[in-house]
């Protein structure tokens, strides 16, 4: 695509607030060089050669953001159901499968983004595990999101300590034959330094039009004090968001008690002793926070990012999400992986988020739809550290602006359109998507690429990936009596709180 272009947004009704009473304004949005230059109740197509989207009879809204997802298993969808956290570590994430090709990620990539733009999100935050590591395989990653024309802030997952070693009660209760054969959602590698690549071939390159780069420290426990510190220092030297994942599962919190007594068996408080707490920081799921922990974050100013869909399915439990409100803590909403969410859609990750905050407490609370709305865009943008770029639909913000039908029956009658985006619309009405003044999606086709041959190119690719799936499954089907003895014992240890509702 030129990098010079003029699009002029015409007969829309565009959603500026996230208030539920939020009121829609007929208003043009043009849209030059990336940027939203002028919005007014009608505008002249200037200069002649400007391209128009008529968003008659449309809402116009901000480009969500998902704020936490993986396209590594973007073929998994559909192959699990509901797994313990680490049973699903085991039958879904790349350590565990063979090398995969340069074709299978970049077609991987380019199958995810279409379903996160065809559901209107124009930004990701892609934590990509790449096992074991080719510079190949991120080069195919960074060439599917410029292509296929998705905003994507890439961050490599990575860690050090092998994830045996980080999982409560694996290492004893696991014959020594069998560690080998088990790991989490990233291994260290010894043959390639990954942080070093990106920083000489990327991070000290010239900025691309849509891929950014973060920091993916795959979870405090899997990384040592050394790793950490390198983690903050590159932030600090290249100005990059962290993202992390935090207490996930109950076996999270209870590795935390059992293996950082220095910290009060806190990690929270151990990443406040190393430097890393802070608005740099993203926190991805934060289920088994504590209170005190939850008061720190809000004091050292970290952010969060829940991921309902993954959450629920994975037997996670329900994050401490009115705490985390009233704490005043930032926070954006993810899909999570393909196969544990399963869907790349944030209208229902929003519409979980506002459920499970409705069941969190026996009184009424605050209204949650515009506090989901909020999430998936404005609290997305703070989190990938672009306030004042993304998120909103106002001159000087960047061009990411999605069409919804206004006839479809989702929005008829209108009563509101925030609570009405949160808990009526599927993305069913998503007609079309503009990132950075390009049109993405018109009329719900893709515009960038062609769409009938990505569509075969994964179908092609997918029986390989299949039959490797079926292989992994067979595999962990044998460890399951060690991973059961593991859970019960892990549900059996105290950790001073419950987040998944049991009836009792």
């Amino acid at each position: 695509m030129p990098e010079s272009h003029d699009l002029l947004i015409s007969g829309g009704s565009v959603l500026r607030g996230v208030d539920v009473d939020s009121p829609l304004e007929r208003l043009d949005v043009r849209i030059r060089d990336g940027v939203i230059v002028e919005l007014a109740p009608r505008l002249e197509r200037v200069p002649e050669d400007e391209e128009v989207l008529d968003a008659t009879r449309k809402m116009l809204v901000p480009g969500m953001i998902n704020s936490h997802f993986h396209s590594h298993d973007t073929l998994a969808k559909g192959t699990l159901e509901e797994e313990p956290l680490e049973y699903w570590r085991l039958l879904a994430l790349p350590p565990q499968f063979p090398p995969r090709t340069r074709e299978e990620i970049k077609a991987r990539t380019l199958i995810g983004a279409y379903e996160n733009l065809r559901s209107g999100m124009t930004t990701v935050q892609d934590m990509v595990t790449l096992f074991p590591f080719d510079p190949e395989h991120l080069d195919a990653v960074v060439e599917a999101y410029e292509e296929i024309g998705l905003r994507a802030a890439v961050g490599l997952q990575y860690a050090d300590l092998k994830g045996i070693t980080t999982i409560p009660y694996w290492e004893e209760i696991f014959p020594k034959e069998l560690h080998g054969s088990l790991s989490t959602a990233a291994e260290p590698d010894a043959k390639f330094d990954q942080l070093a690549h990106l920083e000489a071939a990327y991070l000290t390159a010239a900025p691309r039009r849509l891929v950014t780069w973060a920091l993916g420290p795959s979870a405090p426990e899997r990384c040592s004090p050394a790793l950490i510190e390198r983690t903050v220092g590159l932030a600090e030297q290249y100005d990059l968001q962290i993202f992390s994942h935090i207490y996930e599962s109950r076996a999270m919190a209870l590795q935390a008690r059992l293996e950082y007594p220095q910290h009060g068996g806190s990690l929270i408080r151990r990443l406040d002793a190393e430097g890393m707490l802070g608005p740099r920081l993203n926190l991805a799921h934060s289920v088994w926070l504590l209170q005190e922990e939850i008061e720190l974050l809000a004091a050292t100013g970290t952010n969060v990012v829940l991921n309902p869909l993954s959450n629920f399915k994975l037997k996670s439990g329900i994050p401490p999400i009115h705490a985390i409100e009233e704490a005043g803590i930032s926070f954006g909403l993810g899909c999570d992986n393909s196969s544990c969410s399963d869907a790349q859609n944030m209208f229902q990750a929003m519409k979980l988020f506002a459920s499970m905050a409705s069941i969190s407490r026996p009184d009424p609370g605050p209204n949650q739809a515009d506090q989901a709305w909020r999430a998936a865009t404005r609290g997305g943008a703070h989190a990938l550290g672009r306030d004042g770029e993304l998120g909103q639909i106002e001159v000087g913000f960047l061009g990411d602006v999605v069409a919804i039908d206004l006839d479809d029956p989702t929005f008829v009658p209108l009563n509101s359109a925030v609570r009405q985006l949160v808990y009526t619309e599927s993305g069913r009405a998503v007609t079309d998507v503009v990132v950075d003044g390009r049109v993405v999606i018109r009329d719900r086709a893709l515009q960038t690429m062609d769409q009938a041959e990505l569509l075969e190119r994964v179908r092609e690719l997918a029986p390989r990936y299949a039959a490797d799936f079926e292989a992994v499954h067979a595999r962990t089907e044998k460890l399951r009596p060690y991973l059961l003895e593991a859970h019960r014992r892990t549900w059996a240890t105290d950790v001073g709180l419950n987040r998944l509702f049991t009836g009792m």
